[in-house]
């Protein structure tokens, strides 16, 4: 699946390996970098979560739901208190942002194969007046 960062989720597509069908899983949870990224694009809101404890105190749970402009997260305690937070995820309408807009002018596109059009040998110089001789 192409949610994670860390292509930590698989989709079981036959059920062979989870006894589900279309069933998508983390293979490596001591891996993940819990940015809830796969969390946030569930479309059946199936992935639930421990926050961190500077958000939510041990043993709360966090279920976001995802609109088209906005993000729900529902916060459900352990006293049973459920508490929600709307915030904004949209400033342009969805399926319009361009990431490149403006940034191909002077792109040679030719070069996007080529691992060693990114890095160059030479070293980088570096104005040595900050640094104390000890």
């Amino acid at each position: 699946m192409y949610v994670c960062p860390h292509d930590l989720m698989k989709l079981d597509k036959d059920g062979s390996e989870t006894g589900h069908a279309m069933k998508a899983w983390n293979q490596e949870p001591e891996q993940c970098w819990e940015c809830y990224a796969c969390v946030k694009i569930c479309p059946h809101n199936a992935i639930e979560c421990r926050h961190y404890a500077d958000v939510v105190p041990l043993g709360a749970s966090v279920q976001p739901l995802r609109g088209t402009d906005s993000i729900m997260w529902t916060i459900r305690f352990r006293n049973g208190n459920m508490k929600r937070f709307k915030f904004p995820i949209r400033t342009t309408p969805e399926g319009s942002a361009d990431p490149i807009a403006g940034k191909t002018a002077n792109m040679d596109r030719s070069k996007l194969d080529d691992p060693k059009a990114m890095f160059t040998d030479d070293l980088h110089s570096c104005d040595m007046s900050q640094f104390v001789a000890g």
